[in-house]
């Protein structure tokens, strides 16, 4: 990938906590949301979601 940037008039260097502060971030983003979806469904009554099916 080094040798393909540097073909390009402007350059920037590729460090691995880049790659690693972009996985956490995703990690931390699918964490939310099943924490949010579980949460949600913890707190709802059950009776009427089988009532509703």
């Amino acid at each position: 990938m080094s040798q393909w940037l540097e073909g390009f008039a402007y350059r920037t260097t590729l460090s691995g906590w880049l790659f690693a502060g972009a996985g956490l971030f995703a990690v931390l983003v699918a964490l939310l949301t099943v924490s949010g979806q579980g949460i949600k469904a913890a707190l709802s009554n059950p009776v009427k979601t089988l009532r509703s099916e």
